[in-house]
């Protein structure tokens, strides 16, 4: 799923490397260059907002404006493409085709590809264990379900994968440290070439990286317990106030909090059901946001080989 990284401490957020602020291209630039500077403020603007909103709400669709970053990230590589089909890009970046920037670029191609097409697997694989968790509640609501055994199995498939997410985080930052100098005295045209894919370099990492970040949503740990989430849970009166709306949750917490509610002793029959049925509600939220993060994913992988696809044409002449 994620593979080819090294290992390293884990930062619930991803490092900032440039603060949001609008980029001012060379006098008279080309409309494409002019194009993805105006994408690439839009995404930084969405960058600054989502940290702040998230901060606030008391249940936050992390998910749902992780979606609208990647779709962000779409449009500026669709722009980015058009910019690499021009004559005049084309014929700059291959007089520099020798140049250590010009291989960092090709280099920064295909590295966002290999995590793009990891984060995706990973993605899918989280599909499959959150149906197979509600298919395991269905079951449960006909007494026809070992449910701590489907729980025990998502939460070891959570902690996996937050391990190896670790490592891509870690190869990640030490991508964005590496960026060669570029001379000063290139042409406009190809100073502005330069200057907006690494913008897009640095962009796409951070946008990346809330995305692995959110995908490694630690799953808390307890003590003695006959299931990894309850003791602290209850310990801390977090189930008591699964609906009070000081709890700052994303959708994978809100799932922690609904399930592990189901090991508290119930009253009745009927609580049990209304705790099944509100995990339930929970982990189909939950599934519609991986399918809208897996289809903008997917958008994006397609976008990604397609510049280095281009990159490489350019390189080839």
């Amino acid at each position: 799923m994620m593979r080819r990284a090294t290992m390293a401490s884990f930062s619930p957020k991803p490092t900032k490397r440039y603060n949001v602020r609008s980029i001012s291209m060379p006098t008279r630039s080309h409309p494409t260059t002019v194009r993805i500077e105006e994408q690439l403020n839009k995404l930084k603007s969405w960058e600054a907002t989502s940290t702040s909103s998230s901060s606030s709400s008391s249940i936050c669709s992390k998910a749902g404006s992780l979606c609208k970053g990647l779709s962000g990230l779409k449009d500026l590589y669709t722009c980015i493409e058009e910019l690499l089909q021009l004559p005049l890009t084309q014929k700059a970046l291959a007089l520099h085709q020798n140049e250590k920037w010009v291989e960092e670029l090709l280099d920064g191609s295909v590295k966002y590809l290999d995590v793009c097409g990891n984060t995706r697997d990973a993605i899918l694989t989280m599909k499959e264990s959150v149906r197979e968790l509600e298919s395991a509640l269905r079951r449960r609501l006909v007494g026809d379900s070992n449910l701590e055994d489907s729980v025990n199995a998502y939460v070891s498939f959570r902690k996996k994968m937050k391990k190896e997410v670790v490592k891509v985080l870690a190869a990640m930052k030490q991508m964005d440290q590496k960026h060669e100098a570029f001379p000063l005295d290139l042409d406009n045209h190809l100073a502005a070439v330069v200057r907006v894919l690494r913008e897009a370099s640095l962009i796409t990492s951070s946008i990346l990286q809330s995305l692995l970040v959110f995908l490694s949503t630690p799953v808390l740990k307890a003590r003695a317990s006959r299931w990894s989430l309850v003791s602290i849970l209850v310990q801390k009166g977090v189930l008591a106030c699964e609906n009070s709306g000081h709890k700052n949750m994303n959708e994978m917490e809100s799932v922690d909090i609904a399930i592990s509610n189901l090991f508290v002793d119930n009253a009745s029959e009927d609580v049990e059901a209304e705790k099944i049925e509100s995990a339930q509600r929970k982990l189909e939220i939950l599934d519609e946001s991986i399918e809208g993060l897996e289809d903008g994913l997917d958008g994006l992988f397609r976008l990604l080989i397609h510049t280095r696809v281009s990159f490489l044409n350019i390189l080839s002449h």
